[in-house]
């Protein structure tokens, strides 16, 4: 049966691509059959009369699939936007859900695991009515959550854990991680802070350029 994670965050720019390349290159380490997903870019920059969607591109690298760019990311704008606002900004037409089911069943069943990058936080909007949180339950996703270790981040790592459980999402847990190079006084906190706010584990600590350590994998994997 193929296993499927979602790879989400509190906010974006977190480091949700870092850990999703990470864990497909490892998986692709253990000799799984890798699939990857980013369902919808925003924030693409034009390139040879196509949008190019960094985020998925990279995953393709990281999981040397060979899985067509149209599947992999088969929604993409050039407004650095949720999808559903982006959408309409551009004049594109809306992510599909349904679509986005039948590129994800196409790539599950050729792969042992599939990673889904989500874009922002579980609750952005795919349409108006569709967000990651849907996709996550519409597709059965174990869901990890990349909290960017920054001021503001126990908020955030808090709401983003109760509306995971509001909605009966198997979360397996949280990854920290130090989007910033000077390590703050507030900073130094987190770590033992979210340990007492938030009962879900913490899969393991992400310095700031450093790869992803091993514990990270290993608590996924086994």
């Amino acid at each position: 049966m193929t296993r499927a994670l979602m790879i989400t965050g509190t906010d974006t720019g977190v480091g949700k691509t870092l850990l999703g390349c990470a864990l497909a290159a490892a998986a692709k380490a253990r000799r799984m059959r890798v699939g990857v997903m980013k369902p919808a870019e925003t924030g693409c920059a034009a390139a040879h009369g196509d949008l190019a969607p960094a985020d998925a591109q990279a995953l393709i690298g990281a999981a040397s699939a060979e899985f067509p760019l149209a599947l992999v990311c088969p929604y993409r704008y050039p407004s650095p936007l949720a999808p559903a606002c982006a959408a309409e900004a551009d004049g594109l037409p809306a992510p599909d859900p349904g679509k986005i089911e039948r590129c994800f069943r196409e790539i599950a069943e050729q792969s042992d695991l599939v990673i889904v990058e989500g874009a922002g936080g579980i609750s952005v909007p795919i349409t108006w009515r569709f967000n990651y949180a849907d996709l996550a339950l519409r597709l059965g996703l174990e869901v990890v959550l990349v909290v960017g270790n920054r001021l503001g981040c126990l908020n955030a790592t808090i709401l983003s854990v109760h509306y995971a459980k509001a909605r009966n999402l198997n979360l397996r847990g949280y990854v920290l991680n130090d989007i910033e190079p000077a390590v703050t006084a507030a900073a130094k906190t987190k770590a033992e802070s979210l340990k007492r706010l938030v009962d879900v584990p913490c899969l393991g600590l992400i310095r700031h350029q450093r790869p992803v350590d091993a514990a990270i994998i290993d608590a996924l994997f086994g």
